[in-house]
């Protein structure tokens, strides 16, 4: 038997917080691709400490629903799950290169297969594409736009900013898009100031941020001049310094994430290939180019 734990931060503030952990577990629970999948969290229940006894199956797929790899990904989690064989050297990783590393859980007696976060995958350049057509309601969008990826950004991890970075790189690279800038909250360059950084007259604004919640709700839309108070609402797109701006929401909150979650699973070995296929036709991503290609 095998098993697929997602693993998320949660919020005793933000109920919304463990939304999307239990909306791709329930999609990647529906494809039958493995024999249990749970949620666990941080703030909130199933915790991290107790989700590997609630598993009756032997081998275990632990995927962090994280954007980027830091304290959570590489101490508290690894601590919580009592995976002691953990060392994140053996990631091999510059900040965006996490994939997974395989230890023994002894006091479950359990294998466990703790991968990389979904947001440094590369299937989350993907996602955020998908973002794009979801919120302009065009498949094909891309020629004429301008797309910001927006993080969060702070100076005490310095991972933080490079998750965000990786994925406008590559996006740029693909050509998709007219313009493609990273773009931050917390530090330069900042979302404040995103319209002077477009010529593009239309800008889709994509957060990559797991849930909604206080920043993507509140503090982005006032920051980038969508509504002077988001309990007024905005409308999409808004008009913003000449531009007009598509305000996307949280990329984590896109369906398309479950697939990500799969890929994190089968580069660690899991068995998951149909799974891929038929998640990806159903929430919309079976067309969606990769954007590193």
């Amino acid at each position: 038997m095998q098993a697929l734990v997602i693993v998320g931060h949660g919020s005793h503030l933000n109920p919304g917080s463990s939304d999307p952990a239990f909306t791709h577990a329930d999609t990647i629970r529906a494809s039958g691709a493995f024999d249990e999948v749970r949620e666990a969290f941080w703030k909130e229940e199933p915790s991290f400490r107790e989700v590997l006894r609630t598993l009756e199956s032997e081998e275990v797929f632990v995927v962090p629903l994280f954007i980027s790899e830091g304290y959570f990904t590489e101490q508290v989690i690894p601590r919580e799950l009592r995976l002691d064989d953990f060392d994140p050297a053996d990631w091999d990783s510059d900040g965006t290169d996490a994939d997974h590393v395989t230890v023994r859980a002894s006091d479950v007696e359990k294998t466990v297969h703790y991968c990389g976060p979904v947001g440094t995958h590369d299937s989350m350049s993907d996602v955020i594409v998908q973002r794009a057509k979801s919120v302009t309601g065009d498949p094909d969008v891309g020629d004429g736009f301008g797309l910001a990826v927006v993080g969060h950004g702070t100076e005490r991890n310095e991972n933080s900013a490079k998750a965000i970075h990786y994925h406008a790189d590559r996006i740029r690279e693909s050509g998709r898009f007219d313009e493609v800038q990273a773009v931050f909250m917390d530090e330069d360059p900042e979302v404040d100031d995103v319209t002077d950084f477009f010529e593009a007259e239309d800008v889709v604004l994509v957060p990559l941020f797991v849930a909604d919640g206080f920043h993507t709700q509140e503090d982005i839309p006032e920051d980038v001049g969508l509504t002077d108070d988001y309990r007024t609402g905005y409308d999409v797109p808004s008009e913003v310094d000449g531009h007009r701006i598509w305000y996307s929401g949280a990329v984590g909150t896109e369906p398309l994430v479950a697939d990500v979650v799969l890929e994190r699973a089968a580069d660690a070995g899991a068995d998951v290939a149909a799974a891929i296929e038929a998640v990806r036709e159903e929430t919309g991503g079976a067309d969606a180019a990769s954007a590193g290609d």
